[in-house]
């Protein structure tokens, strides 16, 4: 898999460039002839904040970036100038370029290489022209005084675990089933430094996981239920912080089959949530991050062949409670549910799940936010909202109150595996809510996980959304 390399030093005098300017930037101190500087000025007062200077021998880029009201929309113009500067130089088939701020935004640079780098990611595995289709551009190299080395490193590291995340959603299952999901987060383990234990059917069945035993059924293939832990010497948090992600390599909706176009087709991405939880385990031990992790991840495909579990059954959770299904294609969280009982035995200050659960949540915030529920404190709610506007992976939080886990209530069983036709993302929200007696919070990515088409720097296919805002939670968690 190809990436940018993002590197920290003097940009080369014939090297192509992008310089980052402001109202306050005096032109005449950039490094342009006086004939440049009458260009840049005539073209930004006509209101273009994007400026091509071909010198033939070198190619230079000034954007002149206009803060906006917040400081983190400022950011965001950052990364979305980013791709558009990427598109210019691949088409113009440059191998490398260097960026360096004139501007008053400190962070400018920083996040217009973000912009660059996450925009850069191609999936080409299974094309056979994947050489001619690959993007030209393969280095940026970053003025150290427009962004310390440090913070260059600690950016190619997360460009990687994000990469690591969408090709893991981009797989189809054809190659990622839940074995192969199993394999492949532990090789992200041994390249990034966390321990891995993969249980296999025999173990899950030992445990009484029923949940996701139910949800195997109706598949030839045997689940997993993966374990990853990353444990640094001097840990800021006593009791370690558990993350859960929805290990669904593909959903058909069991007998509950989907309909298809525009449902199943975008299957293969309903185990985004592991993927999500796995880049984040893979950044956090990689940048050392002084925080105690554990991740779980169970796994396994929604089919409806074999003895396949069908609507009206009542299974038997880890946990002992009795579910009655009603829909099979609200398997998530029945898996999620049996991890999230699991999870217990850790004594964990906070779980954080991670799942495509729902088509409600995706119908109330589309594609522009996450949704999220939970029962932790006001401080870590507060946290990770300030870390989604920081990385702009927004959430939106819906209430869980109790007239909701009425809509739950099952007649012959404890619970049912849904509620009515309205508030469908909270109802699964108070499902997954039984499973937990500890602070927990719940973040339904079925809206943002995975795009048909390109989406700025999130690309095509598996984005990652919330892997940033994880990241950033994790890097202030005290």
């Amino acid at each position: 898999m190809q990436m940018i390399q993002l590197q920290s030093g003097n940009i080369d005098k014939q090297s192509q460039v992008i310089y980052i300017i402001d109202s306050n930037t005096s032109i005449d101190t950039l490094p342009l002839t006086p004939e440049e500087q009458a260009y840049l000025s005539a073209q930004i007062s006509k209101d273009i904040n994007l400026v091509v200077l071909n010198r033939f021998s070198q190619y230079i880029c000034v954007f002149h970036l206009k803060p906006k009201k917040e400081t983190y929309q400022t950011a965001e113009a950052c990364r979305a100038t980013g791709v558009t500067l990427l598109n210019n130089l691949n088409q113009q088939k440059f191998a490398s370029a260097g960026i360096r701020n004139y501007s008053g935004f400190e962070a400018a640079a920083y996040h217009l290489a973000e912009g660059m780098a996450l925009a850069a990611y191609q999936f080409l595995k299974y094309r056979s022209n994947a050489a001619k289709l690959a993007n030209s551009l393969q280095k940026l190299v970053i003025d150290p005084k427009s962004v310390p080395a440090a913070r260059v490193k600690e950016l190619q590291t997360i460009v990687e675990g994000v990469y690591l995340t969408r090709t893991l959603v981009n797989e189809p299952l054809s190659f990622l089933t839940a074995e192969q999901l199993s394999t492949e987060i532990t090789e992200a383990g041994k390249q990034a430094g966390f321990t891995t234990k993969v249980l296999n059917k025999a173990a899950i069945t030992k445990l009484k996981m029923g949940g996701i035993l139910a949800v195997n059924r109706g598949s030839i293939l045997p689940p997993t239920f993966t374990i990853m832990e990353y444990k640094p010497k001097k840990a800021v948090n006593k009791q370690p912080l558990v993350l859960v992600g929805k290990g669904i390599v593909y959903d058909t909706g069991g007998l509950s089959l989907k309909p298809t176009p525009n449902s199943m087709d975008r299957m293969k991405s309903d185990m985004s949530g592991s993927a999500l939880v796995t880049g984040a385990m893979y950044i956090a031990a990689k940048l050392n991050l002084p925080v105690h992790l554990i991740a779980l991840v169970p796994a396994t495909e929604n089919r409806p062949g074999e003895n396949a579990y069908v609507p009206g059954d009542v299974i038997t959770m880890h946990s002992g409670a009795t579910v009655e299904v009603l829909n099979t294609d609200a398997e998530g969280r029945l898996v999620l549910a049996d991890a999230l009982h699991y999870a217990k035995q850790y004594n964990p200050a906070l779980v954080i799940d991670f799942a495509t659960l729902t088509g409600a949540a995706a119908a109330a915030t589309g594609d522009v936010a996450m949704v999220c529920m939970g029962t932790a404190s006001e401080d870590t709610k507060t946290a990770l909202r300030q870390s989604g506007f920081a990385q702009y992976e927004r959430m939106v939080e819906f209430p869980l109150w109790d007239e909701y886990g009425d809509l739950i209530k099952s007649d012959i069983a404890d619970l049912k595996n849904i509620g009515g036709p309205t508030g469908g993302a909270i109802t699964a929200g108070k499902f997954l809510e039984h499973f937990t007696d500890y602070p927990w919070m719940h973040f339904d990515i079925a809206g943002v996980s995975h795009t048909t088409g390109r989406h700025s720097y999130r690309g095509n296919g598996g984005t990652a959304m919330g892997l940033r805002m994880m990241i950033d939670f994790l890097k202030n968690y005290k």
